[in-house]
This record gives structure tokens, C-alpha cells and sequence, in this order.
């Protein structure tokens, strides 16, 4: 893949799979943007407003904002709905789906992204999407989001992306799941696009390998620094919101990080730097946050039952 003509300074800690991957996202993010625009000319409204936050500051045209998407922005993770959709059209069989209950169970009742659940998922997606062709899987991946996404939108953090777009400000979500899906639900939610993770394809067919490696961690501050230079953004003017400890690098980039439906880790790390702090989950849930040894396995338990459920289930 050639090497773009914005490519970012490079920061030392990041691998050059992960600066790959993220000048990739970049790339494709771009490329969708003004597509979504044009479609957002003809979108329905109805988007959810809650009482504008004293930040984004409007007008500012050098500011925009990030979203991480699992568990930020939509319950759950994406990859994983994408793998049930994906079952539900014949593309894999129980076994499969039956591991991918088992990492959705264990992401939700958990509250944390396992980097080895992440990793299978992706390896499972890439071989089963592996020989479709690009805009086949755009057309499922339309059908999908209605089916399991769009119900597991969180309104209080769909309300903050729209108060940027209500200030003028673009909004990108920024996410390891893949940049099709990913441009799909920035669509709907009427954002500006998304940096996701890129697979490779040839002549419009997926070859079954990635461009760089997942938009994880340290690529998603790739991602987002190629971008802001690419957009003559000031990042100290700029917002990043998400879940998890695993964003912190991207979370630092900006001068406005805010910690949604937080981990652990990350509610830790925001309240020692004093980023604010957003939670739209149940008191139940939130509680979860910094459960006890004993009450991990316990929600560990729980995720291995509701994975057998789900595939008993099926089976009958």
C-alpha cells in the first residue's frame, strides 16, 4: 500500500504494523466521509437530544471528536454482532457461533476488552468474510445493524456526539471493528465517518488479510493523529471519548478525554488526571465496575452459560 502524503510523525512506542494500520483507517475513514455527507442530506431525524454538555465550544473549526464504539457508543462489541449476523445467513456453523457467544458474554458481563477474544474474532471474521466480495458484505452489514445494532445505541453517549455535530464539529467513530461496519453505524448515527480496521481486497474481493493489524490500542492513536493532521486539526482543541483502559494512548492525544461507561483501569487512570467521567449503564452494571476476584469468576461462569444457552438454542 502506498505511503500517503499526510503520514503523521510517528510516535517511538508504536510498531509499524500499528502506524500502518492506522494511516490505513485514516485513509479509508476520508474516503467515506464525503459519501456520508451526501447521504446524511437525504437521513431522517429523530436523533436523541439530551441537554448540551458546557464543552464542544461552537464554531471551532479546528476541533472535532473521536468514539471509541464497543461499549462507548453501542453495547457490546460490534465484531461480535457482525459474527451473529453472519450466522443467521449461513456463512459459519454452531461451533463458531457458539465462540462467539461465549466473547460476547464474557465482553458485556466482564466490562473489559480481552486482547485474545479480540484477536480470535478477528482471525474467525477474516476467514469466513475471506472471498466475498466488499460491497457484499456493505449490503449484509446494512441488514445487520438493524437486526442487532441499532437497539443497543447508548442515547447519553449518542446525545454528547451530537452536541459536537450541533457545534459544527465532525465526529469519527474510532474502532477495531471493521472499517465496513464501522462506516455503516457512523452512517446511521448520522456522524461525520470511522476509522476501523482495514482488511485487504483485490478487485473488490477480501483476500482474508489486514492492511497493518487490528486498530487496537496504540493504532487507534495512529488513526487518529494521521487524521487530525490530514484535517488541520489542533488535538488540545479536540474530544476523544471511550471505555477502556486499552484507549488511553488515544484518550491522551486530545485536550478533552472523557471516560464512558469506564473499566476499571481507566476510571483509575481518569480520576488521577481529572478527565471527566460518563456512565449511562444501570446502576447494576456500573457496579460491576471493580468487582472482586471471586465476582470475576462468577461473571466468567455466568458468560460460559449464556454462550451454551445461546447454542442450545440454535440448535433447536
Amino acid at each position: 500500500m502506498a505511503a500517503l502524503g499526510w503520514l503523521t510523525h510517528r510516535r517511538r512506542s508504536a510498531t509499524a504494523r500499528s502506524v500502518l494500520a492506522g494511516e490505513a483507517a485514516a485513509e479509508a475513514a476520508r474516503k467515506s466521509a464525503q459519501e456520508n455527507e451526501e447521504a446524511l442530506a437525504t437521513a431522517p431525524a429523530g436523533v436523541l437530544h439530551e441537554p448540551e454538555p458546557e464543552f464542544p465550544v461552537a464554531g471551532d473549526e479546528k476541533a472535532a471528536a473521536f468514539f471509541d464504539l464497543d461499549n462507548t457508543v453501542m453495547q457490546g462489541a460490534a465484531i461480535f454482532h457482525f459474527g451473529r449476523g453472519l450466522y443467521k445467513r449461513q456463512f459459519f456453523g454452531k461451533r463458531e457461533l457458539a465462540r462467539f457467544a461465549w466473547q460476547q458474554a464474557w465482553f458485556r458481563l466482564a466490562g473489559i476488552e480481552d486482547p485474545e477474544h479480540m484477536q480470535e474474532a478477528r482471525d474467525s471474521v477474516l476467514s469466513i468474510v475471506k472471498g466475498h466480495r466488499v460491497s457484499e458484505l456493505m449490503t449484509i452489514g446494512e441488514e445487520i445493524y438493524d437486526e442487532y445494532m441499532a437497539e443497543r445505541i447508548w442515547p447519553g453517549t449518542r446525545a454528547l456526539a451530537q452536541a459536537h455535530l450541533d457545534a459544527g464539529q465532525k465526529v469519527w467513530l474510532v474502532t477495531a471493528a471493521p472499517v465496513e461496519t464501522a462506516t455503516i453505524i457512523a452512517r446511521r448515527l448520522g456522524l461525520t465517518g470511522a476509522l476501523g480496521t482495514v482488511a485487504e481486497s483485490i478487485g473488490g474481493v477480501y483476500t482474508g488479510k489486514l492492511v497493518g493489524e487490528l486498530l487496537h490500542g496504540p493504532a487507534k492513536a495512529e488513526a487518529v493523529r494521521a487524521l487530525a493532521v490530514a484535517e488541520g486539526l489542533d488535538l488540545s482543541r479536540c474530544a476523544a471519548y471511550s471505555d477502556s483502559a486499552n484507549d488511553i494512548p488515544m484518550l491522551s492525544l486530545v485536550g478533552h478525554p472523557y471516560a464512558v461507561n469506564p473499566d476499571t483501569r481507566l476510571r483509575k487512570h481518569a480520576r488521577e488526571r481529572g478527565w471527566r467521567l460518563r456512565d449511562y449503564r444501570t446502576g447494576r452494571k456500573a457496579a460491576k465496575v471493580g468487582i472482586p476476584a471471586a465476582a470475576g469468576l462468577g461473571a466468567l461462569a455466568g458468560g460460559a452459560a449464556a454462550g451454551i444457552a445461546l447454542h442450545r438454542h440454535r440448535r433447536r
